[in-house]
């Protein structure tokens, strides 16, 4: 079904406002609901799930220190609105509707991080083996940034994520404020999604990979998957009526699979002013922007001299699902409102400092492969270190010490790696010969080590790892023990089987 682009305005999502809040506290609920919404101009309702029943869910925003605590809630029906592969981790033996919420990019308890077995259902009725309490909390003691919120439960977080489960969540602090950036209705969140749909207008999701056999099992998950549209804020190729000023944007890529590499078909400058994990040490300015999935861009764009221009925010990876590369276009701006008084924002030469690790004493160097194979039925199998995701915890990082990870991709494609708890910082890539590790397992480059790009340098909680190549980060692992997870971000790869666990331990614990 063939859908008209920039017919639909940018929706902009509500912020989030607590049933109760003190001077540093406040307390938030949540219901994920099952319902209908207008995803273009052209299609029926789409049945969706949400976070209080929108799509995306509401915006967060909370202040450095503030506490927030939040009881997300299960109000999902029983059965999916989508194709649920119970072969995998054994979920034919769990309830089929699932739900835990990970606040990604967040410093926080394990409790409270969306541990992938925390899962619960509706009302609290059956959890997750791990599962310890109802409601999460959020210390937010970590840099302004943006973040954003996405279902977690094992082996369907792909599916709960395409069904709706994802929301915008920013910290703020008085220094940003005070650094006169755009800010209020200039200041806008954009998450990047992709979708297919029927004719009917419900969410089309793959129910096996098209080359199945028939001993594959039906449904069965697919390593991968592009749709057919794009979406921002929840809207198919929408368009924005803008001022000739300066606006900062909040930009997430929300997708499961899906990477970006956004572009104005002017040639019109992007100034990156953040990342992951906050502002960036000066403004970077581009004329291209990669995200991979659940990645993050904050950016400025400076409209001033394009009044009564439109512009075209376009993808230069778009392809795959879509006939005639439809998901080359993002979005339109229209650059046709009357100038609301001066624009009186700046962009500050300085943003922030920012303290490299590599002075810290590196207490471990972990070398870990990301590996592709097959399962007994000829499906793609993604692996971390040639592990599964139930196989003994193998990194244990001890509290306060910091580490380098070392991501050797062996495989065809690059994956975003995502830690959970800590930002870290990318040290250096370094290309090596793929073939012939494959043919006799030896490592040799072919090049030498290159430091990360300019917009890389800041903190980051997720970074591409390319094939052919050694990415290396270092973390500090504080200020909390326990468990967490760290993962490919291409979510039909982390739910089978790109996920792992690691544990952060004490000093003297073994």
């Amino acid at each position: 079904m063939k859908l008209r682009k920039f017919i639909d305005p940018l929706p902009i999502m509500e912020t989030k406002k607590p049933e109760k809040r003190a001077r540093r506290n406040s307390y938030y609920e949540v219901e994920m609901k099952e319902f209908t919404q207008k995803l273009h101009r052209d299609l029926p309702p789409t049945r969706l799930w949400g976070y209080d029943a929108q799509f995306p869910g509401p915006t967060f925003e909370v202040k450095q220190g503030e506490t927030a605590q939040v009881k997300w809630m299960n109000q999902l029906p029983e059965r999916h609105i989508l194709p649920v592969d119970t072969s995998i981790h054994n979920l034919a033996s769990q309830p089929i509707v699932r739900t835990v919420t990970h606040l990604h990019g967040s410093v926080t308890k394990p409790e409270s991080d969306g541990y992938p077995e925390a899962w619960f259902t509706k009302d609290f009725r059956q959890t997750g083996p791990v599962f310890t309490r109802k409601v999460y909390e959020y210390p937010n003691n970590q840099r302004a940034t943006t973040l954003w919120y996405h279902d977690h439960a094992m082996g369907i977080t792909r599916l709960n994520v395409y069904a709706g489960l994802v929301g915008a969540y920013i910290i703020r602090d008085k220094k940003e404020s005070n650094m006169d950036l755009p800010s209020g209705e200039y200041e806008i969140p954009l998450l990047l999604l992709d979708r297919s749909f029927h004719a009917d207008g419900s969410l089309k999701y793959p129910t096996q990979p098209e080359d199945a056999s028939p001993e594959l099992p039906n449904p069965s998950i697919v390593p991968a998957y592009l749709g057919e549209t794009i979406l921002v804020n929840g809207k198919v190729w929408p368009y924005k009526e803008i001022e000739p000023r300066k606006y900062r944007f909040r930009v997430i890529n929300a997708s499961n699979t899906r990477t970006y590499q956004l572009y104005f078909d002017n040639n019109h400058p992007i100034l990156q002013i953040g990342s992951d994990g906050g502002l960036l040490r000066k403004p970077i300015e581009l004329r291209s922007l990669t995200l991979e999935p659940a990645e993050r861009a904050d950016i400025i764009i400076d409209f001033s001299q394009l009044k009564g221009k439109t512009l075209h925010l376009k993808n230069d990876l778009g392809d795959g699902a879509a006939p005639e590369d439809e998901t080359h276009d993002v979005m339109q701006f229209r650059v046709n409102k009357r100038k609301n008084g001066k624009d009186t924002s700046k962009i500050p030469n300085s943003l922030s400092t920012i303290k490299s690790l590599k002075g810290n004493q590196v207490k471990a160097i972990r070398k870990l492969k990301l590996i592709g194979s097959e399962d007994e039925f000829g499906r793609p199998l993604l692996l971390l270190d040639n592990k599964k995701w139930h196989d003994p915890i193998t990194e244990k990082p001890r509290l306060n010490t910091t580490e380098i990870w070392e991501f050797m991709n062996v495989t065809n494609f690059t994956h975003p790696i995502h830690l959970h708890l800590v930002q870290y910082q990318v040290l250096d890539r370094q290309p090596f010969d793929l073939t012939k590790f494959n043919e006799d397992g030896s490592m040799v480059y072919t090049g030498p080590a290159t430091p990360p790009l300019p917009n890389e340098r800041g903190w980051k909680d997720t970074i591409a790892a390319p094939s052919g190549q050694l990415t290396r980060v270092i973390a500090k692992f504080s200020p909390y023990t326990g468990d967490y997870v760290w993962h490919c971000h291409i979510l039909e790869h982390e739910d089978y089987d790109m996920m792992r666990p690691f544990k952060v331990i004490k000093a003297d614990e073994e």
